[in-house]
């Protein structure tokens, strides 16, 4: 007698957004996605959380950013981003072909940077 496979439903709810499982990437260590595209199938994740992102372009801290200790690893890269509105024109096409849902991390200095980031990525299509 054949045997169909079994398939579970990893579906998951995380506020209005409903994720095809829970696995969602790490803010930061994922940076903007395309960068892993080589490694796994970014179609197959629950979300792509995209790292810090702020209102105008940020550098980061001058090297070195990164420690190793016994006990591990220290970094410190000051969130070096490309900023909202180059995230919006040059990372966002990409991901708008994986298909994944898009979790934005955004950071402000003021209420009023926090508010503008989020007006910004809120005309973000996809």
């Amino acid at each position: 007698m054949p045997s169909t496979p079994f398939r579970a439903d990893l579906s998951v709810r995380l506020g209005p957004l409903e994720l095809r499982n829970p696995v969602i990437t790490a803010s930061g260590t994922f940076g903007y996605g395309a960068e892993f595209a080589g490694y796994c199938d970014l179609s197959r994740l629950g979300a792509i959380v995209v790292k810090g992102l702020s209102l105008e372009p940020r550098l980061g801290n001058p090297p070195p950013r990164i420690v190793e200790t016994r006990a591990g690893m220290l970094n410190a890269i000051g969130l070096q981003n490309v900023g909202v509105e180059a995230f919006a024109r040059e990372k966002m096409p990409f991901l708008r072909e994986v298909g994944t849902p898009v979790i934005a991390n955004f950071f402000g200095n003021t209420v009023e940077e926090y508010a503008r980031c989020a007006e910004a990525l809120d005309r973000v299509e996809g």
